[in-house]
């Protein structure tokens, strides 16, 4: 019973929380308890398990006597997975990409800095693993299973900066590299010369050459912008790339 009322909640959520991203509930829609039940066919138990975790994400606020309130975009956590998630589902698409990749451009070349001091021996051989991962994906149009490399380096250089903060965004690289591959914001294969960057990128941490290792990520978030204004054009009309 556990379970099904989680699937059921998870329904609720799945249909509102993309709804609201998308502007279909402009701020200030007041969402009531009842007619969420009506319209879901579920319990207000269900319900007010949903809208919990909304509130936890600040897209909506309960006001007592009110009912369930949308919260304007600035209020929102822009941080959360499942709303980058949602987000990246949407129209806004581009505009969220561009944002999310600045934000990589402005973190990820001072965490691998970092990661060339502070990273263990474990991490080194983790990071050549995943590198070497993504080279072996790269062709073939094996994107699924280049994102799992992709996804796990990244996540190591966060995690190997020492840096807590650092470390936590790496749910947030992992929905912005998954969104990428799942609406086609990718060539079929991965380019060539960002392959061989992130190569380059684990030998400079292993090696200890934290400018290089700066400078190399800087490179790759560069190419990603510059790949994303490359396929940018087709998206602001909704169309999806074509694989």
């Amino acid at each position: 019973m556990e379970n099904e009322g989680r699937g059921l909640h998870m329904k609720v959520l799945e249909s509102l929380g993309p709804a609201i991203t998308a502007g279909a509930y402009p701020a200030g829609t007041v969402l009531r308890t009842d007619e969420l039940e009506h319209r879901f066919e579920v319990s207000r138990t269900v319900v007010r398990e949903a809208v919990r975790v909304l509130e936890s994400m600040r897209l909506v606020e309960s006001r007592r006597r009110v009912g369930v309130t949308v919260r304007p975009p600035e209020q929102w956590n822009v941080f959360d997975p499942y709303v980058i998630r949602w987000r990246l589902a949407g129209a806004d698409r581009p505009r969220q990409l561009r944002s999310l990749t600045a934000l990589r451009s402005a973190i990820e070349p001072a965490a691998a800095a970092l990661a060339a001091v502070s990273a263990t021996p474990a991490q080194c051989a983790a990071l050549t693993e995943h590198a070497l991962g993504m080279v072996s994906t790269s062709r073939g149009r094996q994107l699924a299973a280049y994102l799992v490399h992709d996804i796990a380096f990244h996540r190591v250089i966060l995690a190997a900066s020492g840096n807590e903060m650092f470390a936590r965004l790496g749910d947030v690289v992992a929905e912005v590299l998954t969104g990428r591959t799942h609406h086609h914001v990718m060539f079929p294969d991965p380019d060539p010369t960002a392959v061989t960057l992130h190569v380059r990128v684990a030998e400079a941490i292993r090696e200890g050459d934290a400018a290089g290792a700066e400078r190399l990520t800087r490179e790759i978030t560069v190419g990603a912008m510059a790949e994303l204004e490359v396929l940018a054009p087709q998206f602001e009309t909704g169309v999806d790339r074509v694989q």
